[in-house]
Order: structure tokens, then sequence, then C-alpha cells
């Protein structure tokens, strides 16, 4: 029988942690670290504020798994989840993906969108926490805590907003065949609820 705890250790092809380029920075964070628990912050720092997110960077590479993210030095929230997913799966902690339902717009008026974040299970602690490594800009200020939640984004449930405050293994596969799908990252999006 399979531990549970395992399944947020394993590689995917969505969180692909063998990856050379991974591996290599894999080995930097660890060399700039003082302990594990500073390794998760300074691989939580490095994507939030090293990578860009596509859509404000208006590019529209589509990253696809977590090796591309590093290597186009892009992605959107799904992917850079899995970047981060893999930098801490590759050291030995468990990591996984939560999601949230938000608006497009400052209302409903644009439809909705699926934002991923990670989760991150703190050893030294026994529990799990999230961490929003989307890139901050005006309006988001997401920081590393293992007390208070402080993500990207509030969730606004009188606009239908929805906090899932779910864990998954791998990124959901709907949101991997948009990926294979799209050739602008840009004009993504979905229209399903988890």
């Amino acid at each position: 029988m399979v531990n549970p705890m395992e399944n947020y250790l394993m590689e995917t092809p969505s969180i692909d942690y063998k990856n050379s380029g991974i591996q290599k920075k894999v080995q930097e964070l660890r060399d700039e670290s003082e302990n594990q628990l500073d390794y998760i912050k300074q691989c939580f720092i490095f994507v939030k504020d090293e990578i860009p997110h596509s859509w404000d960077i208006e590019t529209n590479i589509v990253s696809r798994t977590a090796s591309d993210v590093l290597k186009n030095k892009t992605g959107i929230c799904w992917t850079k989840s899995c970047l981060l997913a893999a930098l801490l799966r590759a050291d030995g902690i468990p990591s996984g993906i939560s999601y949230q339902l938000l608006t497009r717009a400052d209302d409903a008026s644009e439809g909705y969108i699926i934002h991923a974040l990670n989760t991150v299970y703190i050893k030294d602690l026994d529990k799990w926490i999230r961490l929003d490594a989307r890139g901050n800009k005006e309006n988001v200020n997401a920081q590393f805590s293992l007390d208070e939640e402080c993500l990207a984004y509030s969730i606004r449930s009188e606009l239908g907003e929805i906090d899932y405050h779910d864990n998954h293994s791998d990124l959901d596969e709907r949101l991997i065949n948009i990926l294979n799908e799209s050739e602008c990252i840009l004009e993504i999006s979905t229209d399903f609820e988890f």
C-alpha cells in the first residue's frame, strides 16, 4: 500500500523535478539555505519574485511543465505552482496544489478563472501550509508565512469566488489539457469549477 504522503513527493509530467535544469536550481537554492525551512522559503521567494507571471509581462509563451517555467523564465500560476512543488519535492519536501475560483475582473462580468497555489508539509511543525508564488503586483502581496496565510487573493464570496482549501498531488488534468492545447497563454480560459 502506498503512503498517501508519498503522492506529494512523486515526479509527474507536470512536476518534472528530475529535469537537469531543476536539479541545478535545487542545488543552488540548497547552497543558499541555512536549513530545510529556509530552503522552503528560498524556493518560494525564487518562484514568486524571479519568475514573472506570464499575464503580468504580457507574453504569449506557454510554459506547460515545471521545467518549462524555469527554462522560459515565465509561467502562469498553474505551472509556477508546479515549479515550486518540483523544487520542494526534489529535496524530499511534500508539496501539492490547491485551487481558488476567481473572477477575471473586479466583478463577475468577464467570468472566472482557476487560480493555483501550493500546499507544503512542514515536518518540524507537523502541518500543511499554503503558499502562493503567483508573483506580486499592485493589489497582490503574497508572503511566506507559517502561521497565517498571506495569499495573493482574498476570496470575495459575494462575487461567487471560491477557495477550495484542497490539496492535490498533481496539476488537474483539465488544466494540463488546456495548457497542451494552447498556443498563446494570454488566450486561455476555464469554464468549470472544481
